[in-house]
């Protein structure tokens, strides 16, 4: 089962919604022309304006799920829909959406791991759901940005069948080297897909690296952007994946008794 995806690097205007919305569902107009599943970054809506949330959060992610229901079928693509800032009673999250073809919502996931250098912790709530979901019966797994560094997290839905995982970010010009490996290092050691949707440009506090990337099972690089706005596509084989678990079984030969 092969799919041809397409990773939607956006500069993102910060504290904008409407041009965001405007900007994407053009990009996502012509990433749908040569791709089954289209993958946006994080916080696209409103970029890291964490102090005006209360003004410019989507409660609920209504607003961004509709948007995202509407070209999911208008194209016949899956989004892997980049994550929002979403407000609840209790607060506002930053959540991953995951929209099928036939504009179905299949899946949310606020992120659990919250960055305090970019004072993350004072302004959003942490997640608690879990990561995993299925397209076309195939089991995946979505995370957000800070999540990368925290392989337990990531290994979890791959314990569980996942077979290529998501990570949406705004990740820092600042730290480019650690995403490329540590993004190789989770497709390695999971022998899975790994792709990878980051963003470009800047806000008042960061630059952002660009260089999304989608990895094999084998920890080779596919398709890697540059740090400018642009649509990364790649094709990724699902069925790899169970072949190169059975040549190197490491999933057999685990000892998780003596991890902890």
């Amino acid at each position: 089962m092969s799919w041809k995806v397409a990773c939607i690097q956006m500069d993102v205007a910060y504290g904008d919604p409407e041009t965001n919305y405007k900007k994407a569902e053009e990009k996502i107009a012509k990433a749908a022309e040569q791709a089954d599943l289209v993958v946006l970054p994080e916080m696209w809506t409103t970029g890291y304006d964490l102090t005006r949330l209360d003004e410019i959060a989507d409660k609920n992610a209504e607003k961004t799920v509709n948007f995202l229901q509407k070209l999911a079928k208008k194209h016949d693509i899956h989004l892997v829909g980049g994550s929002v800032a979403s407000e609840h009673e209790d607060g506002v999250r930053n959540t991953l959406l995951v929209i099928n073809r036939e504009g179905e919502l299949v899946h949310q996931y606020s992120k659990l791991h919250l960055f305090q250098l970019m004072d993350e912790h004072l302004y959003l709530q942490q997640g608690e759901d879990e990561s995993g979901f299925h397209l076309d019966g195939h089991s995946l797994a979505g995370f957000i940005c800070y999540d990368l560094r925290f392989p337990e997290w990531m290994s979890k839905p791959v314990h569980k069948g996942a077979k290529a995982l998501f990570v949406v970010a705004e990740w820092p010009a600042p730290r480019v080297n650690h995403w490329r490996v540590l993004l190789q290092a989770r497709a390695i050691e999971n022998q899975c897909y790994v792709i990878a949707c980051n963003c470009i440009g800047a806000d008042p506090k960061n630059t952002f690296a660009g260089h999304s990337m989608i990895i094999d099972p084998w920890g080779e690089i596919v398709a890697e952007a540059s740090d400018q706005e642009e649509i990364m596509t790649g094709t990724i084989d699902l069925d790899e994946v169970t072949e190169i678990r059975k040549r190197i079984p490491i999933f057999e030969d685990r000892r998780p008794d003596r991890y902890s």
